[in-house]
């Protein structure tokens, strides 16, 4: 089987883009979670911020939240929670900050 010059070309962006997007995905957790979610639970996420001591967060490090599974925080991430607004982003952006929140542990 042979590749027009056009094909290979083709190809070639496409594994290009495959290696871009996947280390990217990798700091994405943490670039929504600054974007989205530090604003009121803090860029540590200790909640420590005057929105997250009004609302009376808990440190997303905390045994309460680290037990959740990781669809129930996917879940709130989604739908929200109590004053918890839902968060516009996709299912791998909220798979994405999931990740992240089980790294502040």
């Amino acid at each position: 089987m042979t590749f027009s010059r056009g094909m290979v070309y083709v190809l070639a962006f496409a594994v290009l883009c495959l290696m871009v997007v996947q280390p990217m995905s990798a700091q994405s957790g943490a670039d929504l979670f600054k974007q989205k979610c530090a604003m009121c639970h803090g860029p540590d996420g200790k909640g420590q911020t005057t929105m997250g001591k009004n609302f009376g967060l808990r440190p997303l490090s905390s045994p309460e939240v680290q037990k959740q599974s990781d669809a129930q925080l996917k879940d709130i991430v989604l739908k929200g929670k109590g004053k918890m607004p839902a968060q516009k982003v996709t299912d791998a952006q909220a798979g994405d900050l999931v990740k992240f929140v089980r790294s502040l542990k």
